[in-house]
Order: C-alpha cells, then structure tokens, then sequence
C-alpha cells in the first residue's frame, strides 16, 4: 500500500519545553503512528512520552498486518510494557515523581486499521469529507460528558479539560483501549495531541484536512491553526493519507 505522511510536534506559544514525542515507520506493508503526550514536568514528562514511543514503535516494528494473530497482543502489551517502565523509573528517581504519558499508537495496513489507546490524544479519521472521532478521551469532562452532566461543547472550556483519568506511567497496571475498522483509499488519519484538539473544534480540523494540499502542509497549516488560538500546549500532528491500496492483499 502507499501512504502520504506529513508529521511534526512543535512547542506551542506558552511552553518552555516540549513534552510531545512522535512515531513514524512505515513501508509497503503497513504504517505505524504514535504520539505521546508527557506530563509531570519538562524533564519527567519528556522522558515518559520518549520512552513510550520507543517501546511501543519499536514492538509495533514486528507486526506486518493488522491482520497478523498477534496484532491486538502485540499492541496490547507493548502499551502495558511501557506503563510498567515508566512507573519502575518513576519510582526509582526522585526527579521524575509524578511522571506519565498519554500514547496514541495507531497501525494501518490494506486490511484496516489498529488502535491502542491510553489518555487523550486522539486519532480521527476523514473519509468522504465526514470528520469521526475514532478514539474516546480518558478524561474527567468526558466522564462527564458519559454521565450527562456535561454537552461536549461545555467540556471543551471546562476548567478541568486538561485532567485525564488514565495514562502511561501512573500505576503498575493500565488498561488500554481497542478499537479498529476498514480501510479505503482516499481515507485521512489525524494523530495529534491536545494541543493541537484542545485549541480546535472538529469543524475547525475537518476544514484544514479538506484542504487541496499534501499531508506535510495540511499538517504545519494544524499547527499554525492551533498557535493562533494561542498555543498553550505542545503541539503534535500527524496526518496520513492512503493513497493506494495493493488489491492482491486486501483480504
């Protein structure tokens, strides 16, 4: 299959450091994403988003398909591998107490997509200009929002937007999220972080993914977007575009 990649993080208009880390590999086969999403201060949150993408890339490296028997295990309990290293190095040093991470991994393959989950970064997907939300925020307001206590618009400017119920790091053990579903030529991925959704709508993304323009610009275009409402986190994006799909594997 051929996929178009464009992909960056970037600081953001508040922060002093980045604490975003991206994944890219991707080949005739199949293509792996991730964005890691750090927290609990510069040093501790870099560290713990770096070492989530590079377990998870590095496990996701061995899966040829998302088809493969062991895709789901691979994914699975590369995420948890990462959990229980962070929570050992967080434990282990003083300076890293409170140290975490979100991780979005998303596999693409001809015969559909793969998504492990943990925290609030997201993957959407754009196929015949509908925008959909493929992956649920582990978050306070959407726990709200579940409840019906919250409209997802009265979520998105609560003071609590930003609290997550589960991430990478936090504990020794952590349940991550599945999802998966087709893939068809033309289809769009988005994999960002919250800084990047929690500064646009859906409408505002849909609009800049619709764009006449290559993954790399639609990309750098999310970001400026997301400065111009004022940045106040980092920033990470990926988008992907399939572009063809070898017929003869589609199965």
């Amino acid at each position: 299959m051929e996929l178009r990649i464009g992909a960056r993080t970037d600081v953001g208009r508040v922060r002093s450091g980045n604490e975003d880390n991206l994944f890219v590999e991707a080949d005739v086969r199949r293509g792996i994403f991730i964005v890691a999403d750090g927290m609990g201060g510069h040093a501790a949150g870099e560290v713990a988003s770096q070492m989530a993408v590079q377990i998870v890339g590095q496990r996701l490296l061995a899966v040829g398909s998302v088809h493969d028997a062991d895709a789901v295990p691979v994914l699975t309990a590369s995420l948890k591998e990462a959990n229980r290293e962070i929570y050992r190095r967080m434990l282990a040093e003083r300076d890293k107490q409170g140290m975490g991470t979100t991780a979005s991994a998303l596999l693409i393959s001809a015969q559909g997509f793969l998504i492990g989950q943990i925290g609030d970064s997201r993957v959407y997907l754009l196929r015949d200009g509908v925008l959909t939300q493929l992956t649920k925020d582990h978050s306070f307001v959407q726990e709200q929002v579940d409840a019906g206590i919250l409209t997802p618009e009265q979520a998105r400017y609560h003071p609590y937007s930003n609290v997550i119920t589960r991430c990478v790091g936090s504990n020794d053990e952590v349940e991550v999220d599945v999802f998966t579903g087709p893939v068809r030529v033309g289809d769009l991925f988005l994999v960002a972080s919250d800084g990047l959704t929690g500064m646009l709508d859906d409408g505002q993304i849909a609009r800049l993914l619709s764009a006449n323009a290559g993954p790399g610009r639609k990309v750098d275009a999310l970001i400026a977007e997301a400065n111009s409402h004022g940045g106040l986190d980092n920033i990470t994006a990926i988008v992907i575009e399939v572009a063809a799909i070898d017929e003869a594997s589609h199965v």
